[in-house]
């Protein structure tokens, strides 16, 4: 593919197809020797859509050393804060340029239907990397309160050399929730990206370039993840990993920590987030797209989807017809297709991880009240929205994450065990409540157990909030929000005597 000037949307898909895409590592002059290519498919019809360079330990090796040298050089470390905010600017400005471009690249890599690439991922991958760059001078350090006879400063200064893990299920929006804070901050990033999503990255790193970040301050390596990221997750120059994914993948890199050089690790796992609607909300039709949204945007793949809702008995079946009702709108189907709502699942592997779980749920009693079946569209990995009513606490549904379109309903009778439904999982990143009651809203969004609360709205907050977990969900930092500096610089005391 020839990037020189943006295309039109039509020639995006039409190259985005084209079988000839590639992602490799980008390395300045690169001197390691080439290695094995992956096949990426388009998750929709399992066509290929191009190959991803399987990066080993000696690449890494590589890509870490030009980092941590340039780091050291200063040429982007020893910028001004407001040099590097000059830079950044103009990187949003061309991805701006070229949205349709890394839209289209998300939509056949991910199976995402456009019309979110477009208006959402694209839109904040723009938006966190302008803000981060708007946000890089005005950090600020602290002169400490001494005698006369001494100046205590505490200053932020960049860690050093960033390892950047990404997801898959938002390769765009991830990538700019830890690069642009890193960057912004003056320090090195390697980023890997899921072998399934490269060519988004792979992209994104080179108008990056073009911006004018030196190369040896943002470099990219591809591959899976025992052969690239656990390189990353035990490399003793690296300062701090920031890793998105599953929390059995996070617990790894908090071994390779130990066995390492005790990195600084910021995770971001996984989550079984509870939906709490109490009889004194907001009329059901002001509510419905909220909770469809929070339990099937983004076909269910989403850490923070709502996949539990926690009714009270006195509004369920109102709540139920509205939402089936209104479930014939999220056309499935063909992801490039601007009507569709819900595209296929990731890849196969996960497809039948999704359509296990579903025949588990019904193996152990729970009531099957909407879909639950794959449709015969494309490769056959698109999945119907799914409902299953009376869900126990004590059923796999209501405990592990699913990462697909199904919703587990359980009903409640009084606000203490909704609060004690919604906090029974070992995970902790989100939530949503439905009231009308400002106190309960207050009282509910403070017992429950869990990074972000959203109030009569299904919601991760914006760039100026910080993104995180508690308990399983993660910890050691937050992807947006100021809070993101603080896992990307160190603090520092320098103590003067007059």
């Amino acid at each position: 593919m020839t990037y020189a000037d943006p295309l039109s949307k039509e020639t995006v898909f039409a190259q985005a197809k084209s079988k000839n895409l590639i992602a490799k590592a980008l390395i300045p002059n690169r001197v390691s020797a080439e290695s094995n290519f992956l096949t990426a498919l388009n998750p929709f019809d399992n066509s290929i859509i191009g190959y991803v360079e399987s990066c080993n330990n000696e690449i890494v090796n590589e890509a870490v050393a030009v980092a941590r040298e340039t780091f050291e050089s200063g040429v982007w470390s020893s910028l001004s804060p407001s040099e590097r905010k000059t830079v950044m600017q103009k990187w949003a400005a061309l991805i701006e340029v070229h949205k349709y471009e890394l839209a289209a690249l998300d939509c056949v890599d991910v199976g995402k239907p456009i019309k979110e690439c477009l208006a959402a991922d694209i839109t904040d991958a723009i938006n966190t990397i302008a803000w981060y760059g708007e946000a890089a001078d005005k950090i600020f350090g602290k002169v400490s309160p001494t005698s006369g006879e001494h100046l205590g400063l505490v200053v932020k200064e960049p860690i050093g050399v960033v390892g950047a893990v990404l997801p898959w299920n938002f390769p765009s929006a991830t990538f700019s929730w830890k690069v642009a804070p890193a960057l912004a901050a003056g320090n090195s990033v390697v980023v890997k990206p899921a072998e399934q999503t490269s060519f988004g990255a792979y992209r994104l790193v080179q108008l990056a370039h073009q911006a004018g970040i030196p190369e040896g301050a943002l470099l990219l390596v591809t591959g899976l993840g025992l052969e690239t990221g656990k390189p990353i997750g035990l490399h003793n120059d690296i300062d701090v990993v920031s890793f998105t994914g599953s929390t059995e993948v996070g617990r790894y890199f908090l071994k390779y920590s130990a066995q390492s050089n005790l990195k600084e690790i910021v995770l971001e796992c996984g989550g079984k987030s509870p939906q709490i609607i109490f009889p004194d909300t907001y009329s059901i039709d002001e509510i419905v797209n909220e909770v469809l949204n929070a339990a099937f945007y983004n076909m269910g793949e989403n850490c923070s989807c709502g996949s539990r809702l926690i009714v009270h008995k006195s509004i369920k079946e109102k709540l139920l017809k509205a939402m089936i009702d209104k479930l014939p709108e999220w056309k499935v189907g063909d992801p490039s297709d601007m009507s569709v709502f819900l595209g296929p699942m990731i890849e196969e592997a996960h497809f039948q991880k999704v359509m296990s779980h579903i025949e588990k749920a019904k193996a152990e009693g729970a009531n099957l009240i909407y879909g639950g079946k794959a449709l015969p569209l494309g490769a056959g990995k698109c999945i119907e929205p799914t409902i299953f009513d009376d869900v126990t606490p004590e059923m796999t549904l209501f405990k592990e994450e699913i990462f697909g379109p199904v919703l587990a309903i359980t009903t409640f009778d009084t606000e203490e065990e909704a609060i004690a439904l919604a906090n029974n999982t070992n995970y902790g990143l989100a939530a949503s409540i439905y009231t009308s009651d400002i106190r309960r809203a207050h009282r509910v969004s403070k017992a429950i157990k869990a990074g972000t609360v959203s109030v009569n709205c299904f919601s991760e907050g914006d760039q100026s909030t910080p993104f995180g977990g508690h308990k399983e969900s993660g910890f050691g930092g937050q992807d947006k929000g100021l809070e993101a500096f603080e896992q990307y610089v160190s603090t520092k005391t320098i103590w003067y005597a007059n």
